[in-house]
């Protein structure tokens, strides 16, 4: 295996992981961003008050992308399956 070829996997790797994660996190420091400025404004310090909406809406977030994000994995995986003949010339 030529060390370009386990770049270009780890590349598509890292670059898989960064497509799947990206849309939760968003929502995650969205939803963040969001309740530190209401409380900010009002001077409310409660703790639960960031962690439930963001839990809640990170784990939406998960049901509503896990079809596109299981299409994603599985793609990757099959193309890295399909490459194995070709690894070990």
């Amino acid at each position: 295996m030529a060390q370009d070829f386990a770049v270009q996997i780890l590349y598509q790797g890292v670059t898989t992981i960064l497509m799947v994660s990206l849309p939760i996190v968003g929502v995650g420091l969205l939803v963040g961003f969001m309740i530190s400025l209401f409380q900010a404004v009002t001077q409310i310090q409660e703790q639960t008050l960031t962690f439930v909406p963001k839990v809640i809406s990170v784990l939406l977030m998960v049901a509503f992308t896990s079809p596109w994000i299981i299409s994603i994995m599985v793609d990757f995986t099959t193309t890295l399956w399909s490459a194995i003949p070709g690894m070990a010339r």
